[in-house]
């Protein structure tokens, strides 16, 4: 059965799920029109699976910022693919382009993309990474998205660094209805978080929302501050924080690789916040992460509006950087 097939199949009266498939492909467009568009020009350039056509196909997945051992892997399975089924022509290779990248971003993947929440007492989420990438948005809308699931919702403005990072998260705490625990700029942001944690459990909170500094004077300050808010994190909650997500923007392309690699060694990232997805027309850069990292991506941003932070589906997120192509190819086997 073709992708393409086993996605329609997956998705057939379940509503929810057609949905989000539509966020996921109304999200990608940019990435899609720049790089599908060229997928099919190139398909309908060489009618024959040959060298020239895997090259170019190659330098287009490079453009879509997928990274290089990702291209590597995938050529090499595509290679095998062809030869495997003897494929002459170029009929039904994005389905075989699209399986093999899925198998690519789950192959060796232990880590659950789902977030982790605790069944009983408090779950803490720390939040990390640069000013500008869309956190304390992110963190708005993960409480939003908590909060729809019945869950009681706080939040600790960490960053007590950056000039109206305590304001703009205190804005989303009111927009989403929830409580944002603060002091004054500058103050020490262990201290707001030994604060917030004594609130949340004396409150029977579900999951406490923990915002972080993006930038210090430099490096090793930013990432010493981060292990201190860690250490007192798990001094008042043994075996927190329960999920530490590294917030990366999309539109920097290769350039959140070396920021995720900074985080990854300075805390334990556990998973990654996408945000901007729909922003960019690199979109590839979701497989580059997870094969380089090892770090699952968790959610991604799809758009502005509070329902767009949606949590990360291979298949789905794969289907939406060839819908159209497979559309087609499908149309056209069934003629």
């Amino acid at each position: 059965m073709s992708f393409f097939k086993k996605m329609k199949e997956k998705l057939t009266g379940t509503s929810e799920s057609v949905s989000v498939s539509e966020k996921f492909k109304d999200g990608l467009s940019k990435t899609r029109n720049q790089f599908t568009s060229k997928v099919n020009d190139l398909v309908a350039k060489y009618r024959k699976v040959d060298e020239d056509f895997f090259e170019e196909l190659e330098d287009l997945l490079l453009q879509a910022d997928v990274g290089v051992d990702t291209v590597m892997e995938l050529m090499d399975k595509l290679r095998y693919e062809v030869q495997r089924k003897n494929m002459k022509d170029t009929a039904g290779i994005q389905s075989v382009i699209s399986e093999k990248l899925v198998e690519i971003y789950e192959s060796g993947e232990e880590e659950s993309n789902e977030i982790v929440l605790q069944k009983d007492g408090l779950t803490v989420i720390l939040f990390v990474g640069v000013n500008g990438v869309g956190k304390t948005t992110t963190i708005g809308k993960l409480a939003h998205r908590l909060k729809q699931q019945g869950k009681t919702v706080m939040l600790a403005a960490g960053d007590t660094f950056r000039a109206g990072a305590i304001d703009q998260l205190q804005v989303w705490g009111d927009r989403v209805g929830v409580e944002v625990i603060k002091q004054s700029e500058g103050s020490d942001p262990a201290a707001v978080m030994y604060d917030a944690v004594r609130s949340a459990k004396s409150k029977g909170i579900d999951v406490l929302i923990c915002d972080t500094a993006g930038r210090l004077q430099n490096k090793v300050n930013l990432m010493n501050e981060l292990q201190k808010v860690h250490r007192v994190i798990e001094r008042e909650v043994p075996g927190a924080p329960h999920e530490v997500l590294l917030a990366l923007d999309a539109t920097t392309g290769q350039n959140a690789l070396v920021q995720a690699q900074a985080f990854k060694e300075a805390t334990n990232v556990t998973g990654i916040v996408l945000t901007k997805l729909d922003g960019t027309a690199k979109g590839g850069i979701v497989l580059a992460i997870r094969n380089k990292l090892h770090i699952p991506v968790k959610f991604v941003g799809l758009g502005e509006k509070m329902d767009d932070l949606q949590p990360f589906d291979t298949e789905k997120y794969v289907y939406g950087l060839f819908a159209e192509g497979l559309e087609q190819e499908e149309a056209d086997t069934s003629k």
